[in-house]
């Protein structure tokens, strides 16, 4: 290769490349004398012209239109730097390592490119959502503005209405007192004129005196000098008083007499009385023309939900199935489907039809694939082959389970309730037949939903219910039947219907009104009934050969789902929390004593103790911090946990504080 390369461009005109050496070293000063002799002239070495217009016909021949044209473009500098390393041997290895540190670059840069894509998308989709929730909130305050113009151009039309009823009122107070006003100066004028015409007649009289006085001087035996002195003196006293009357007139004519003035005080005052109640009625019309706007449009916005609902609904539902046709398909003809279907709804009935479709398909299996020794396949289905269908009938795995649960519970030392069933079986029917009957019998309690005993038996042996939920629960239906067999004290099997409801109310005395109704209506009782009624309460515990328990016992189980929901329920508002968040055991503490007084400590401990799953003597003690802090736990995981546990509300829920 040495041999027909040459050192283009180096003396190339015009271009000049610098090498990487000292300036003063002897193989500088030995290049330096090799450049001189060159010609600055030399035309480019075919090689290089080669690898040139091989690179130019490989840019050609690319489609740069596609998304990956970089990477495209990129691929040909790739191949021609190849050929540049595998014709220069000795910097090979040199110029291979500056190759793969690109390459490695390039490569976490496309890996970096390839993560960032679906956050693009992402990105996209967020931004789309946000655009379609900002054009909603605009077109929600759009309406929300116009509602609230017309409302107030509403008020602004009663505002005026009124005041043009204070205007009017002004005015009719203000003709009031022109009216008095002129009515007083009447009366004042005719007061003054009365003395003024008793003044007269008076003065009448005292000249008719004096003429009388002066033509007959004997008659009073005075001195006619004397008494003309007199009346002299008295004229005078006289024109002093009217000049003091006058002036008093002038001083006190506008004043107001006392008992008007206290009148018309009075009428002002009732005035402002009717002013003030006219305004508070005003402001509580207000008030309630408010609160009915606010009224108003909270029901147009649910109406317009519950429509948009019903139109989804309408589109997306189907026809009520008609459940008479499955008469003549199910074993047993119509006489059977109508037991099977009697008080159960739509999606129970498919429960059953479904039931009775697995039973045939089961029957009609022979065997069952093993499902291997993997530590998430249970104990007792731990096997790999191929495993016998034993095929028996319901009432036989009804009959089984039963037994399972009498052995189960005489036991002392509990065990793990799949390795107790795997046990129970080996006793039973043989090491041989065990895993073959665990297979079967594990099948049909799966199947068998809507049978009592099966899915109960199912949910413990799942861990989906705590075996002390069905322990509880068939103690309370046995402490009920003691309780009406103790009030039978004839021992004849019945009980008035005052006497079973006094029962239910003393043995659930948390049960709201409306459930002991329900739970009377499931043992028999309707509103045509009078108390004095019997009731066979034997016939309410009994259950039929597949163990399907009656209406009764069935009512008491979803009651006590029901209580335990709403429970978990009033505990997780207590608790105020996102699922996600972390809560210690005394703040679990906390909130039950809160939705529950009643509780007491060994309850109350055995709820945190299940709801941590840490043993009892192991819980930390209130206000030992650090240890909470090690053991705490995410709600959703203590919720979950709450739900398959016994827990039952123990007294009545704390009446909130009245407000003033």
């Amino acid at each position: 290769m040495g041999s027909h390369l040459s050192p283009w461009p180096m003396y190339a005109s015009g271009q000049t490349i610098l090498p990487n050496r000292k300036p003063c070293s002897e193989d500088c000063k030995k290049r330096k004398g090799s450049w001189q002799p060159h010609s600055l002239g030399i035309a480019k070495p075919r090689y290089l012209e080669q690898l040139e217009n091989y690179l130019r016909k490989e840019l050609l021949l690319l489609d740069l239109g596609t998304d990956s044209a970089q990477e495209l473009r990129l691929q040909p500098y790739r191949e021609i730097f190849e050929f540049f390393i595998e014709d220069f041997k000795t910097y090979k290895p040199l110029l291979s390592s500056i190759k793969n540190a690109y390459e490695v670059m390039l490569a976490h840069q496309r890996e970096k490119i390839r993560d960032l894509e679906p956050l693009k998308a992402k990105l996209v989709t967020v931004n789309e959502d946000c655009n379609e929730r900002i054009l909603a909130m605009r077109a929600e305050e759009k309406y929300e503005i116009s509602t609230l113009k017309k409302e107030k151009m509403n008020l602004l039309k009663l505002i005026d209405k009124k005041n043009e009823e204070k205007v009017s009122l002004q005015s009719e107070v203000s003709k009031l007192r022109k009216d008095l006003a002129e009515e007083y100066l009447h009366y004042l004028t005719e007061r003054d004129a009365r003395k003024i015409l008793l003044a007269d007649l008076n003065e009448l009289r005292y000249q008719r005196e004096d003429m009388s006085l002066a033509q007959s001087p004997g008659i009073w035996g005075e001195d006619p000098v004397t008494l003309t002195l007199a009346l002299k003196m008295t004229r005078q006293d006289l024109t002093r008083t009217q000049m003091e009357l006058n002036t008093m007139k002038a001083n006190f004519g506008d004043v107001v007499p006392r008992r008007d003035f206290e009148m018309q005080e009075k009428i002002n005052k009732d005035l402002q009385e009717q002013l003030d109640s006219l305004r508070a009625d005003y402001e509580e019309v207000r008030k309630e023309h408010e609160m009915l706007l606010q009224l108003h449009m909270t029901t147009l916005k649910e109406r317009d939900q519950f429509s948009t609902e019903l139109q989804e609904i309408q589109r997306i539902s189907t026809p009520r199935p008609d459940w008479s046709k499955c008469e003549d398909i199910v074993a047993g003809g119509p006489e059977r489907w109508q037991m099977l279907a009697e008080g159960k709804n739509s999606d129970q009935l498919v429960d059953v039809l479904l039931e009775e479709i697995g039973e045939g398909l089961l029957r009609e299996k022979d065997f069952f694939p093993g499902l291997s020794h993997e530590e998430d396949v249970p104990s007792f289905l731990q096997f790999e082959g191929i495993v016998e269908n034993k095929k028996p009938t319901k009432t036989e795995v009804v009959n089984f389970l039963k037994d399972a649960w009498k052995e189960r519970l005489a036991e002392e030392q509990k065990e793990k309730f799949s390795d107790f069933l795997l046990h129970f079986l080996e006793r039973r029917f043989g090491s041989r037949d065990a895993v073959a009957w665990a297979y079967t019998i594990f099948e049909n309690i799966k199947l068998f939903r809507s049978n009592d005993v099966m899915s109960q038996f199912y949910a413990v042996l799942m861990g989906k219910m705590k075996e002390s939920v069905y322990i509880n629960q068939k103690e309370t239906v046995t402490q009920l039947l003691k309780e009406m067999t103790n009030v039978d004290s004839q021992n004849e099997g019945f009980l008035s219907m005052d006497n079973f409801s006094t029962i239910l109310r003393r043995t659930f005395p948390l049960k709201k009104e409306e459930q002991i109704q329900e739970l009377m209506e499931a043992g028999g009782w309707n509103p045509e009934s009078s108390n004095a009624d019997l009731l066979s309460y034997h016939s309410l515990f009994t259950e039929n050969d597949e163990g399907q328990s009656t209406p009764f016992v069935q009512k008491l189980w979803e009651q006590y789902m029901d209580e335990k929901e709403t429970y978990l329920q009033e505990l997780k508002q207590e608790l105020g929390q996102e699922l996600s968040t972390e809560i210690t055991p005394s703040k679990l503490r906390e909130a039950l004593v809160n939705i529950d007084p009643s509780l007491d400590t060994e309850t109350l401990n055995t709820y945190v103790s299940e709801a941590f799953q840490i043993p009892e003597r192991d819980l930390p003690e209130e206000g030992n911090e650090e240890v909470e802090v090690v053991i705490r736990k995410q709600l959703h995981s203590v919720m979950k946990q709450l739900h398959v546990a016994d827990i039952r509300r123990m007294g009545p829920r704390r009446e909130p504080e009245p407000t003033s």
